[in-house]
Protein backbone atom coordinates (compact mmCIF):
# COMPACT_ATOMS: atom_id res chain seq x y z
CA UNK A 1 0.00 0.00 0.00
CA UNK A 2 1.29 3.66 -1.04
CA UNK A 3 1.92 6.55 0.92
CA UNK A 4 -1.62 8.33 1.23
CA UNK A 5 0.35 11.99 0.86
CA UNK A 6 2.47 11.16 -2.18
CA UNK A 7 -0.29 9.01 -4.30
CA UNK A 8 -2.73 12.11 -3.05
CA UNK A 9 -1.22 15.12 -3.84
CA UNK A 10 -1.60 17.09 -6.07
CA UNK A 11 1.18 17.00 -8.57
CA UNK A 12 1.61 20.59 -8.60
CA UNK A 13 2.45 20.54 -5.07
CA UNK A 14 5.17 18.13 -5.37
CA UNK A 15 7.48 20.26 -4.07
CA UNK A 16 6.64 19.77 -0.44
CA UNK A 17 7.68 15.91 -1.29
CA UNK A 18 11.43 17.35 -1.06
CA UNK A 19 10.61 20.39 0.80
CA UNK A 20 7.98 20.42 3.35
CA UNK A 21 7.15 23.65 4.91
CA UNK A 22 9.72 24.95 7.45
CA UNK A 23 6.73 26.11 10.20
CA UNK A 24 6.16 22.51 10.85
CA UNK A 25 8.80 22.37 12.82
CA UNK A 26 7.53 24.66 15.04
CA UNK A 27 5.25 21.61 16.65
CA UNK A 28 7.49 18.79 16.31
CA UNK A 29 8.11 16.63 19.20
CA UNK A 30 11.74 17.83 18.75
CA UNK A 31 10.99 21.32 18.85
CA UNK A 32 9.11 21.35 21.37
CA UNK A 33 10.81 19.83 23.96
CA UNK A 34 13.76 22.06 22.93
CA UNK A 35 11.80 25.04 23.07
CA UNK A 36 13.26 26.58 19.79
CA UNK A 37 12.42 29.76 19.32
CA UNK A 38 10.14 30.80 17.38
CA UNK A 39 12.69 33.12 15.21
CA UNK A 40 14.26 30.26 14.84
CA UNK A 41 11.27 27.90 13.43
CA UNK A 42 9.23 30.81 11.99
CA UNK A 43 11.35 33.91 11.12
CA UNK A 44 10.24 37.45 10.95
CA UNK A 45 8.72 38.98 7.93
CA UNK A 46 10.83 41.21 6.02
CA UNK A 47 9.59 44.73 5.65
CA UNK A 48 6.62 44.97 3.55
CA UNK A 49 7.25 47.61 0.61
CA UNK A 50 5.19 50.30 -0.19
CA UNK A 51 1.90 50.28 -2.07
CA UNK A 52 0.71 52.74 -4.63
CA UNK A 53 -3.21 52.33 -3.15
CA UNK A 54 -2.89 51.07 0.03
CA UNK A 55 -2.05 52.86 3.61
CA UNK A 56 -0.96 50.74 6.36
CA UNK A 57 0.11 51.60 9.89
CA UNK A 58 -0.39 50.18 13.74
CA UNK A 59 -2.16 51.19 15.73
CA UNK A 60 -2.58 50.38 19.52
CA UNK A 61 -6.02 49.33 21.55
CA UNK A 62 -7.16 48.47 24.78
CA UNK A 63 -7.34 44.98 25.23
CA UNK A 64 -9.46 42.72 27.15
CA UNK A 65 -10.20 44.24 30.78
CA UNK A 66 -7.09 43.83 33.12
CA UNK A 67 -4.78 42.51 29.99
CA UNK A 68 -2.22 44.27 27.91
CA UNK A 69 -3.03 46.68 24.96
CA UNK A 70 -3.68 45.30 21.43
CA UNK A 71 -1.56 46.03 18.24
CA UNK A 72 -3.81 45.90 15.15
CA UNK A 73 -2.33 46.67 11.76
CA UNK A 74 -4.65 49.21 9.80
CA UNK A 75 -4.80 48.57 5.99
CA UNK A 76 -6.59 51.11 4.04
CA UNK A 77 -7.21 52.59 0.37
CA UNK A 78 -5.28 56.02 0.40
CA UNK A 79 -8.62 57.42 -2.15
CA UNK A 80 -11.62 56.49 -0.04
CA UNK A 81 -14.94 57.62 -2.36
CA UNK A 82 -17.77 56.23 -0.21
CA UNK A 83 -18.36 54.15 3.17
CA UNK A 84 -16.75 50.97 3.10
CA UNK A 85 -16.89 47.46 4.60
CA UNK A 86 -14.30 46.41 7.05
CA UNK A 87 -12.98 42.99 7.32
CA UNK A 88 -11.27 41.80 10.69
CA UNK A 89 -8.58 39.85 9.46
CA UNK A 90 -6.79 36.98 11.83
CA UNK A 91 -3.25 35.74 11.16
CA UNK A 92 -2.54 32.44 10.45
CA UNK A 93 0.29 30.20 13.06
CA UNK A 94 -1.12 27.40 15.09
CA UNK A 95 -2.16 30.00 18.43
CA UNK A 96 1.85 30.17 18.83
CA UNK A 97 3.63 31.40 15.49
CA UNK A 98 3.06 34.52 12.88
CA UNK A 99 2.23 37.86 12.81
CA UNK A 100 -0.19 40.31 11.22
CA UNK A 101 3.25 41.38 9.07
CA UNK A 102 3.49 37.93 7.95
CA UNK A 103 0.03 38.39 6.49
CA UNK A 104 0.53 41.99 4.62
CA UNK A 105 -0.10 41.25 0.98
CA UNK A 106 -3.32 39.26 1.44
CA UNK A 107 -4.77 42.22 3.53
CA UNK A 108 -3.27 44.62 0.80
CA UNK A 109 -4.63 42.26 -1.54
CA UNK A 110 -8.04 42.14 0.13
CA UNK A 111 -8.52 46.11 0.35
CA UNK A 112 -8.01 46.52 -3.54
CA UNK A 113 -9.84 43.51 -4.41
CA UNK A 114 -12.95 43.30 -1.93
CA UNK A 115 -12.85 47.55 -1.73
CA UNK A 116 -12.74 47.48 2.58
CA UNK A 117 -10.75 48.00 5.42
CA UNK A 118 -9.11 45.79 6.64
CA UNK A 119 -7.42 45.23 10.73
CA UNK A 120 -5.73 42.86 11.32
CA UNK A 121 -4.66 41.72 15.00
CA UNK A 122 -0.95 41.13 16.96
CA UNK A 123 -3.29 38.80 19.39
CA UNK A 124 -1.33 37.25 22.37
CA UNK A 125 0.04 33.40 21.78
CA UNK A 126 0.76 30.56 23.22
CA UNK A 127 2.29 28.67 25.04
CA UNK A 128 3.15 32.09 26.90
CA UNK A 129 -0.80 33.08 26.36
CA UNK A 130 -2.88 30.53 26.58
CA UNK A 131 -6.51 30.67 25.51
CA UNK A 132 -8.26 32.53 26.10
CA UNK A 133 -6.13 35.01 25.67
CA UNK A 134 -6.30 35.23 21.46
CA UNK A 135 -9.60 35.04 21.48
CA UNK A 136 -10.26 37.52 23.99
CA UNK A 137 -7.67 40.05 22.14
CA UNK A 138 -9.41 39.57 18.70
CA UNK A 139 -12.73 39.88 20.67
CA UNK A 140 -11.51 43.41 21.91
CA UNK A 141 -10.27 44.45 18.45
CA UNK A 142 -13.56 43.41 17.03
CA UNK A 143 -15.65 45.52 19.60
CA UNK A 144 -12.96 48.49 18.96
CA UNK A 145 -13.17 48.70 15.06
CA UNK A 146 -17.35 48.36 15.42
CA UNK A 147 -16.86 51.25 17.80
CA UNK A 148 -14.57 53.19 15.71
CA UNK A 149 -16.10 52.07 12.44
CA UNK A 150 -17.50 55.06 11.41
CA UNK A 151 -15.04 57.33 11.98
CA UNK A 152 -12.87 55.28 10.27
CA UNK A 153 -15.18 55.58 7.01
CA UNK A 154 -16.66 52.14 7.45
CA UNK A 155 -20.22 50.82 7.87
CA UNK A 156 -20.56 49.08 10.88
CA UNK A 157 -23.20 46.84 9.85
CA UNK A 158 -21.01 45.56 7.34
CA UNK A 159 -18.03 43.75 9.19
CA UNK A 160 -16.55 40.13 7.99
CA UNK A 161 -13.98 38.40 9.93
CA UNK A 162 -11.91 35.77 8.58
CA UNK A 163 -8.56 34.15 8.64
CA UNK A 164 -6.60 30.64 8.03
CA UNK A 165 -6.00 28.01 10.32
CA UNK A 166 -5.72 29.22 13.53
CA UNK A 167 -6.79 32.53 12.26
CA UNK A 168 -9.74 30.74 10.73
CA UNK A 169 -10.24 29.06 14.13
CA UNK A 170 -10.56 32.34 15.74
CA UNK A 171 -12.83 33.93 13.30
CA UNK A 172 -15.27 30.52 14.79
CA UNK A 173 -14.37 31.71 18.48
CA UNK A 174 -15.28 35.83 17.52
CA UNK A 175 -18.65 34.45 15.65
CA UNK A 176 -19.72 32.43 18.96
CA UNK A 177 -18.80 34.68 21.19
CA UNK A 178 -20.34 38.11 19.43
CA UNK A 179 -23.61 35.83 19.21
CA UNK A 180 -23.26 34.79 22.63
CA UNK A 181 -22.43 38.23 24.44
CA UNK A 182 -24.86 40.03 21.93
CA UNK A 183 -21.47 41.79 20.97
CA UNK A 184 -20.78 43.61 17.37
CA UNK A 185 -22.69 42.30 14.56
CA UNK A 186 -20.46 39.93 12.11
CA UNK A 187 -22.01 40.17 8.58
CA UNK A 188 -20.00 37.21 7.60
CA UNK A 189 -17.42 34.85 8.48
CA UNK A 190 -14.80 33.05 6.37
CA UNK A 191 -12.77 30.96 8.65
CA UNK A 192 -10.49 29.33 6.02
CA UNK A 193 -9.19 25.53 6.82
CA UNK A 194 -9.97 26.75 10.27
CA UNK A 195 -8.06 24.59 13.62
CA UNK A 196 -11.00 24.44 16.10
CA UNK A 197 -11.33 20.65 17.25
CA UNK A 198 -8.70 19.94 19.98
CA UNK A 199 -10.62 16.08 20.54
CA UNK A 200 -8.42 14.77 17.67
CA UNK A 201 -10.99 12.49 16.91
CA UNK A 202 -12.00 12.85 12.99
CA UNK A 203 -11.08 10.48 10.24
CA UNK A 204 -8.74 13.24 8.51
CA UNK A 205 -6.86 14.31 12.22
CA UNK A 206 -5.96 10.66 12.91
CA UNK A 207 -5.13 9.38 9.68
CA UNK A 208 -2.84 12.03 8.08
CA UNK A 209 0.56 11.19 10.25
CA UNK A 210 2.86 12.19 6.98
CA UNK A 211 5.65 15.02 8.74
CA UNK A 212 5.60 16.31 5.59
CA UNK A 213 2.18 18.46 5.67
CA UNK A 214 -0.04 19.16 8.74
CA UNK A 215 -0.19 16.31 10.51
CA UNK A 216 -1.48 14.20 13.79
CA UNK A 217 1.41 15.21 15.83
CA UNK A 218 1.50 19.13 15.07
CA UNK A 219 -1.95 19.46 15.48
CA UNK A 220 -1.66 17.43 18.56
CA UNK A 221 1.20 20.10 20.23
CA UNK A 222 -0.64 22.93 18.86
CA UNK A 223 -3.55 21.94 21.25
CA UNK A 224 -1.20 21.01 23.64
CA UNK A 225 0.06 24.89 24.03
CA UNK A 226 -2.97 26.58 23.27
CA UNK A 227 -5.57 24.33 25.92
CA UNK A 228 -3.15 22.31 27.85
CA UNK A 229 -2.08 19.00 27.62
CA UNK A 230 -4.91 15.77 27.81
CA UNK A 231 -7.39 18.37 26.27
CA UNK A 232 -8.37 15.39 23.92
CA UNK A 233 -9.91 13.84 27.23
CA UNK A 234 -10.94 16.83 29.17
CA UNK A 235 -14.73 18.32 29.41
CA UNK A 236 -13.12 21.58 30.38
CA UNK A 237 -12.00 22.68 27.56
CA UNK A 238 -14.21 25.87 26.32
CA UNK A 239 -16.02 25.82 23.03
CA UNK A 240 -14.52 29.28 22.38
CA UNK A 241 -11.20 28.06 22.62
CA UNK A 242 -12.35 24.80 20.70
CA UNK A 243 -15.45 25.91 18.34
CA UNK A 244 -16.12 22.54 17.19
CA UNK A 245 -17.35 21.80 20.91
CA UNK A 246 -20.25 24.09 20.20
CA UNK A 247 -23.61 22.40 19.82
CA UNK A 248 -25.59 25.40 18.67
CA UNK A 249 -24.96 26.62 15.41
CA UNK A 250 -27.81 29.01 15.37
CA UNK A 251 -28.10 32.69 14.80
CA UNK A 252 -24.31 32.54 13.50
CA UNK A 253 -23.40 34.57 10.30
CA UNK A 254 -23.72 33.16 6.83
CA UNK A 255 -20.46 31.77 6.19
CA UNK A 256 -18.02 30.85 2.96
CA UNK A 257 -14.99 28.25 3.79
CA UNK A 258 -12.45 25.57 2.08
CA UNK A 259 -10.04 23.09 3.02
CA UNK A 260 -7.82 20.82 1.39
CA UNK A 261 -8.56 16.79 0.71
CA UNK A 262 -5.15 15.98 2.22
CA UNK A 263 -5.77 18.49 5.28
CA UNK A 264 -5.85 17.13 9.10
CA UNK A 265 -8.66 19.98 9.15
CA UNK A 266 -10.81 18.72 6.47
CA UNK A 267 -13.54 16.87 8.64
CA UNK A 268 -14.06 19.38 11.24
CA UNK A 269 -14.51 21.89 8.54
CA UNK A 270 -16.71 19.80 6.69
CA UNK A 271 -18.77 19.42 10.16
CA UNK A 272 -19.14 23.07 10.71
CA UNK A 273 -20.15 23.69 7.53
CA UNK A 274 -22.68 20.80 7.92
CA UNK A 275 -23.88 21.95 11.52
CA UNK A 276 -24.09 25.44 10.13
CA UNK A 277 -26.39 24.27 7.12
CA UNK A 278 -28.85 21.89 9.74
CA UNK A 279 -29.05 25.40 11.93
CA UNK A 280 -30.36 26.95 8.75
CA UNK A 281 -27.45 29.28 8.50
CA UNK A 282 -26.52 29.92 4.25
CA UNK A 283 -22.81 27.71 4.65
CA UNK A 284 -20.90 27.56 1.26
CA UNK A 285 -17.66 25.04 0.86
CA UNK A 286 -14.89 23.76 -1.33
CA UNK A 287 -12.54 21.01 -0.80
CA UNK A 288 -9.66 20.70 -2.63
CA UNK A 289 -8.81 17.46 -3.74
CA UNK A 290 -4.80 16.70 -3.18
CA UNK A 291 -4.14 20.04 -0.95
CA UNK A 292 -2.01 19.63 1.94
CA UNK A 293 -2.79 22.65 4.67
CA UNK A 294 -1.82 25.83 3.66
CA UNK A 295 -1.49 24.63 0.07
CA UNK A 296 -2.67 27.75 -1.52
CA UNK A 297 0.48 29.36 0.15
CA UNK A 298 2.90 26.50 -0.90
CA UNK A 299 2.15 27.33 -4.16
CA UNK A 300 0.30 29.99 -4.75
CA UNK A 301 -0.20 29.69 -8.49
CA UNK A 302 -1.07 26.16 -8.44
CA UNK A 303 -4.64 25.37 -10.54
CA UNK A 304 -6.67 24.72 -6.97
CA UNK A 305 -4.98 27.51 -4.92
CA UNK A 306 -5.65 30.65 -7.77
CA UNK A 307 -8.76 28.20 -7.48
CA UNK A 308 -9.24 28.98 -3.63
CA UNK A 309 -8.14 32.50 -3.83
CA UNK A 310 -10.48 33.61 -5.89
CA UNK A 311 -13.23 31.82 -5.15
CA UNK A 312 -13.07 32.91 -0.80
CA UNK A 313 -12.14 36.68 -2.17
CA UNK A 314 -15.62 36.54 -4.84
CA UNK A 315 -17.60 35.35 -1.49
CA UNK A 316 -16.17 38.04 0.48
CA UNK A 317 -16.56 40.29 -1.66
CA UNK A 318 -20.12 39.59 -2.10
CA UNK A 319 -20.72 39.29 1.27
CA UNK A 320 -19.71 43.19 2.30
CA UNK A 321 -21.19 44.55 -1.33
CA UNK A 322 -23.81 42.19 -2.81
CA UNK A 323 -24.17 41.83 -6.39
CA UNK A 324 -22.86 45.15 -7.07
Amino acid sequence: MGNYFEEGLDPQLSSVLTNPPAYLAAWTDESVARNAPRSETFPPAPPTPPDPDVDFYDKMIPGPEGAPEVRIRIYEPKVKGEILPGVLYLHYGGYSIGSPEHEDLNCIRYVKEVKCVVVSVDYRMAPENPAPAAYEDCYAALCWFAANAKDMGVDPDRIAVTGFSAGGGLTCSLVLLARDRKGPKICFQMPLAATIDDRLATDSTVNFTDKRGLNYESCKNIWNMYVGEGHENRDDVDKYAAPARETDYSNLPPCYTFVGGLDPHRDEMINWVSNLAKAGVPASFSLFAGGLHGFDLENPDAFISKLATETSTAYLRRALHGDE
